[in-house]
């Protein structure tokens, strides 16, 4: 069964939800069966690149809120990121165009490193001061993630380079109706969208595995719902 994950390294809610998957995938019992796939989404993909800013102003200018309320929106989005374990700075760090990163990602899912890329690229934007924005980091996180580094620079300096992989994955998110990330597909049959607790995630596992029929059959589909009720009938 595959297991598609449409997310950006810029949403806190996808590297929060990143990490309740994998808690509700080792609650499933047919987990050694599970493909994991991480597709691309841009949160602001019109972001010139090169222009970053410190992620409290960004947020306070996008909700009309102060700055003191833009870093209260920051601790509880960091209160809950900790409760799942992870580490958050809600201070330092920056917001920009994250299209360059998508495109390494593309590359290190062709050398089997997309999972291990995309941890360490979440850990770096939202746990340490490295930002994802900054070429010789990102080049740094693939060596990291068991890339070659030449390999990796000559993708960051081609802006052509995996660019149509980027843009089909959204494309296809778009087609999907996924206007906001984290959003799972679960073998194209079943839907799940948001950072929800694990549990729902192993509901929803254990929901598409069940109803999983062979290859040629179209029975009636379920899908669990944004809010993450389950079972409601697929949109």
């Amino acid at each position: 069964m595959r297991v598609e994950i449409w997310s950006d390294i810029a949403c806190p809610w996808c590297y929060i939800g990143k990490a309740r998957f994998e808690k509700g995938l080792a609650g499933f019992e047919h987990r050694e069966r599970v493909e994991v796939v991480f597709r691309s989404f841009e949160l602001d993909p019109n972001r010139p690149k090169g222009d970053t800013a410190p992620v409290v102003e960004m947020l306070a200018k996008k909700y009309g809120r102060t700055l003191d309320e833009a870093r209260g929106m920051e601790e509880h989005v960091a209160a809950t990121a900790r409760a799942e374990g992870l580490d958050y700075r809600t201070d330092g760090r920056d917001h920009g165009n994250t299209f360059d990163i998508h495109r390494l990602l593309h590359l290190a899912a062709g050398r089997g490193r997309q999972d291990a890329l995309l941890d360490l690229a979440f850990r770096a934007n939202f746990a340490e001061e490295r930002s994802v924005f900054d070429h010789e980091v990102l080049a740094g996180l693939a060596v990291e993630a068991g890339l070659d580094e030449a390999e990796a620079r000559a993708v960051l300096a081609d802006d052509t380079a995996y660019a149509d992989a980027v843009r089909a994955d959204e494309r296809e998110a778009a087609e999907l109706g996924a206007n906001a990330v984290p959003f799972f597909v679960l073998d194209r049959r079943y839907g799940i969208s948001g950072g929800q607790p694990a549990e729902v995630f192993t509901r929803a596992l254990e929901q598409a595995w069940a109803g999983y029929e062979p290859a040629g059959t179209d029975p009636a589909a379920e899908a669990c719902e944004p809010d993450g009720s389950c079972p409601t009938p697929q949109v």
